[in-house]
């Protein structure tokens, strides 16, 4: 056995890239032994590796957590081979939003001992409850969403819970495709974790260890100095809201964040959730205040990574559990969207966990002057379900993605998806599977909220059905926009039409007819800064990509086209009427003031 001394650089760097490695490893073997759509082809699914103190480790995707396990299923009585699964979400510590979620957690041995564990989680396509798919959109308790799975041996050294499994598999409508997405993922993480143990092997349990600890450190270290420091000293206020819950009539259900910031401190930032909206009827709610906060800590961080000197440096920072000693998080009482009480219903606390992302950045926006990307809310479920020409149901469901908000640097991206490494459903693949034709697939002119750097585009996509089927949908930002920043403007909303009718964002079962089209667009992410600073040019061109319309070119840019030329005096003239006399920090569009009794903008909105 090799011995380093922990001051090695080189051994830190072979055992960061190992981990990373591993990690991906294991994706791969998910993604290519997978069956459902939503794990094999969507890519909603990821791996994580974690120490033998629960610490994550890699930092190229976010996981659940080990605690719940551990917690069950003391350290000690772990063998080689065992399995862990559940996917309750009252009994995760946080790190399950929702029962489709499945995760399957593995330890690893070295010497007869754990010293990590090797994990992965998963959107999985039906785990039963009362409607495909798992996700009822009017659901008022847990008990509609499918079956609950507290922490259980799934394999125990090695042999397979043939009963847990035939439980869960006759819960599932989709049973031939769960068992082979559990196989796929206990397979994929057994492999894991011998990868790891060789890695423990070569090297010993103490320099290895002492390396997960200078991983760490680094983490802290350098978040602390390079994108902390940026943030002035201070209290910020912000809130934004998710806009229905499937129960009640839509409203603004608010999630508020009160930042405070002392560099002095051991724990810099104080994230305080206090102002967030009672619990939802509906199934918004998001099981957050568990272990510290510890999921959201890292769930969030990422966010922080926009005050990095460059894009490419913003690129280089992974989110382990490095950051987890920089954040304190503050929980209201229990019953808030964030607080929720057993057994209130989750399946769409996307509204809620997405929302915090954007309620982060613009809190910050307020504290850096505006440093920060406009909005984006970059996940939503979309499907058809029925039954195919031989009778064998099927459920088709794909979270498209939208456009990200415009950067202070750079137009942001067009059809985004918020998973890592996530994906539409391929059109060729879809085709061949289920009874319909996509018969377009493109981007959604003019969605992207208008800005000296424009939002990016959301998808626009047309489904023609063969045969008669369900649609179904888990869609926030419907009525709402994703906001602009600094002088930007807010993106379109998201917005489906059956056969020319519209949509509600949450559906769990409308009647679509062989032969009706069903037309869906994404949503557009927020402008940033005033639209009437962006280089004329850059909007001609827009037109030219056909991203922005000629109209949109004069309404929202002040830019006046004849033709391919632009009529800069006509222009000039233009935007010198156009722009208002103080353009507002925020902009939350035309939906705010439907939700709101006529305001324009909240109070927090104010610098």
């Amino acid at each position: 056995m090799w011995r380093f001394l922990v001051t090695d650089p080189i051994l830190v760097e072979i055992v960061e890239g190992t981990l990373a490695s591993v990690e991906m490893e294991v994706e791969t073997a998910i993604a290519r032994t997978a069956r459902s759509p939503m794990i094999r082809d969507a890519h909603d699914f990821r791996a994580g590796i974690h120490d033998v103190r629960l610490r994550k480790l890699t930092g190229r995707s976010y996981s659940a957590l080990v605690q719940p396990v551990v917690r069950d299923f003391p350290i000690e009585t772990m063998k080689p081979g065992d399995v862990y699964f559940h996917n309750d979400v009252y009994l995760s510590e946080g790190g399950i939003g929702h029962l489709p979620d499945l995760c399957v957690t593995v330890p690893v041995f070295h010497d007869g001992e754990v010293v990590a564990f090797v994990q992965a989680f998963g959107h999985h396509d039906d785990i039963g409850g009362s409607v495909p798919g798992s996700m009822p959109s009017h659901a008022r308790s847990v008990f509609e969403e499918g079956l609950m799975v507290p922490p259980i041996k799934l394999w125990d050294e090695g042999v397979p819970n043939e009963a847990a499994l035939r439980i869960m598999t006759r819960n599932s409508r989709m049973p031939d495709s769960l068992a082979g997405d559990l196989d796929a993922e206990c397979s994929a993480c057994l492999m894991g974790a011998r990868r790891l143990a060789e890695l423990f092997e070569r090297y010993g349990r103490e320099a290895v260890e002492e390396c997960f600890d200078a991983i760490i450190d680094k983490t802290s270290e350098t978040f602390r100095r390079e994108l902390l420091a940026k943030i002035p000293e201070g209290t910020y206020v912000w809130e934004d809201y998710a806009e229905h819950d499937g129960v009640d009539e839509p409203r603004l259900h608010a999630q508020r964040i009160t930042l405070s910031v002392d560099h002095a401190a051991d724990t810099p930032l104080t994230i305080d959730f206090t102002g967030t909206s009672p619990q939802a009827k509906g199934p918004i709610n998001h099981a957050g205040d568990y272990a510290d906060g510890v999921f959201l800590k890292k769930w969030l961080a990422p966010v922080l990574r926009n005050l990095a000197d460059t894009p490419e440096r913003m690129a280089e920072l992974d989110v382990n559990e490095g950051v987890v000693p920089l954040i304190k998080m503050v929980f209201p009482e229990k019953g808030t969207l964030l607080t929720p009480v057993f057994p209130a219903p989750t399946n769409a606390r996307t509204f809620v966990i997405l929302r915090l992302l954007g309620v982060l950045a613009g809190v910050l926006a307020k504290a850096t002057g505006g440093r920060m990307p406009a909005d984006q809310e970059t996940i939503r479920y979309t499907g058809v379900y029925g039954a195919d020409a031989d009778g064998q149901p099927y459920l088709m469901r794909e979270v498209l993605g939208g456009g990200s908000g415009g950067r202070w640097y750079a137009d942001g991206e067009d059809t985004i998806h918020v998973v890592p490494d996530s994906r539409n459903i391929p059109v060729e693949f879809a085709e061949a599977r289920w009874p319909f034709r996509v018969e377009r697939l493109g981007l959604a002119c003019d969605s992207g909220g208008p800005g000296m750097f424009r939002g990016g585009l959301g998808y626009d996509k047309h489904i023609r059905m063969l045969r008669d089927a369900s649609y179904m949908s888990i869609a926030d930002r419907s009525i709402l926009s994703c906001w602009g920043v600094n002088g930007g403007l807010a993106g379109r909303p998201f917005r489906v039409e059956i056969a020319g009718k519209e949509m509600d964002g949450l559906v769990d079962d409308y009647p679509v007819q062989a032969g009706e089209l069903i037309r869906i667009r994404t949503t557009g992410g927020g402008g940033w800064g005033s639209p009437y600073d962006r280089d004329p040019r850059a909007v001609a061109a827009d037109v030219r990509d056909g991203k922005v319309s000629i109209a949109g070119a004069l309404g929202d840019y002040g830019v006046v086209l004849d033709g391919d030329r632009i009529d800069e005096q006509a222009t000039a003239e233009l935007r010198a009427r156009l722009r208002p006399r103080a353009d507002r920090f925020f902009d939350r569009g035309p939906g705010y003031a439907k939700l709101s009794g006529g305001r324009a903008h909240a109070e927090v909105d104010e610098l």
